[in-house]
């Protein structure tokens, strides 16, 4: 049947109907609201653990959540009823976060009793001590030769680890044809055609010499290198203590005696040792001071290449000619100088028979010293 209506007719029904529509909407809304409420606070209480209270969460009051789907579409409803929807759904939510985090609490407390009870810990028990480091080897050995030094009125001098022909050879009398300045025996680098990295700390008592007049009494301690053959006495990388003595009326017989004196003090006790006539250019007359090999008790073995003994280091008085070459008198001063591998004589301190083991970071080893 077809109705005709006025148009005032039909306006007045077209909000009678908007105004319906809107009722049931929000009467359904609220009733939606309602229900989401009492289920929420269901689910919560049957959750029986921490990851499904999680899930929970999410499916309730995640950014995709029911609860949080709906409060965003409130906008959309009619501005009379908004306040009062709004209300609602305010106080439902926070209805089901306080019996989400009293939930929370309560699984919290459940499972840490659990955990209490499977995972006791027995108070009594000591605890685990954290193990201290402590210097390297050669570090301690370093330090103990300065110190005996130090107690004989030496000073410490060091220098740089790269250095020049000068300072490694020339200033030391050693000339231009001497072995030693072969390539295969030195390290050069590739900064300069004569920068090299230095085969001994004697370039740090030239570098005294030149600044500081005589008498002088130092000590220079540092790594050297040099390209040798790794084996169980040699190592391309070493340290070295090198020491120095410029006054007047200095002889042999001192030298003698200072080295006897710091092996006595390094060592606790004095060692059979013997100086064997060598020679270096920076020395005249030069010896090496060997000592017994504490290994084989001087019958021979690998560590001392059967010879019976270990050499402990070199020394002599020094050459006029160094003396000359950085100013010094040598009809005023003389001197002598020694020098020493660190490495060696801690060989001899803790009986270790291979050099490489200072070097390879083995913690058991280190851990002895």
């Amino acid at each position: 049947m077809n109705e005709r209506f006025c148009s005032g007719c039909k306006q007045a029904l077209m909000r009678f109907r908007k105004v319906a529509k809107n009722s049931m909407s929000v009467e359904n809304l609220e009733r939606e609201l309602r229900e989401l409420n009492e289920k929420a606070l269901a689910d919560f209480a049957q959750a029986t653990t921490s990851a499904a209270l999680e899930e929970l969460r999410l499916q309730y009051l995640g950014q995709k959540g029911s609860l949080s789907t709906i409060m965003r579409g409130l906008s959309n409803i009619d501005k009379a009823d908004r306040p009062r929807i709004g209300q609602l759904a305010n106080e439902i939510k926070q209805e089901v976060e306080g019996a989400l985090d009293k939930q929370k609490d309560a699984l919290y407390r459940s499972e840490l009793d659990a955990r209490l009870k499977d995972e006791g810990i027995d108070v009594t028990l000591p605890g685990r001590a954290i193990s201290q480091g402590h210097l390297h080897p050669l570090t301690q050995v370093t330090e103990e030769i300065i110190n005996i030094f130090y107690g004989m009125g030496y000073e410490v001098a060091e220098g740089p680890e790269v250095e020049t022909d000068y300072y490694n050879f020339d200033a030391l009398n050693t000339p231009l044809s001497h072995p030693a300045r072969d390539e295969q025996d030195t390290f050069y680098t590739n900064i300069g055609p004569q920068v090299l990295l230095r085969s001994q700390t004697s370039t740090v008592q030239i570098r005294v010499m030149e600044n500081k007049k005589p008498p002088l009494k130092i000590i220079s301690p540092g790594r050297v290198y040099r390209n040798e053959e790794v084996n169980a006495r040699k190592y391309p990388l070493f340290h070295q203590v090198e020491g120095l003595l410029i006054d007047k009326d200095v002889t042999f017989g001192q030298l003698s005696a200072t080295l006897n004196e710091f092996i006595r003090l390094l060592f606790g006790k004095p060692l059979k040792t013997r100086l064997r006539p060598d020679f270096f250019p920076f020395t005249e007359p030069s010896a090496e001071m060997d000592s017994q090999c504490p290994f084989c008790m001087g019958s021979g073995c690998r560590t001392c290449g059967h010879r019976g003994w270990l050499e402990l280091l070199g020394c002599g008085m020094v050459d006029p000619n160094v003396l000359q070459a950085v100013g010094i008198d040598p009809e005023e001063w003389s001197g002598f100088a020694f020098g020493m591998g660190v490495e060696r004589l801690a060989m001899l301190k803790y009986g270790v028979t291979d050099i490489r083991n200072f070097f390879t970071n083995d913690v058991k080893f280190l851990s002895q010293f």
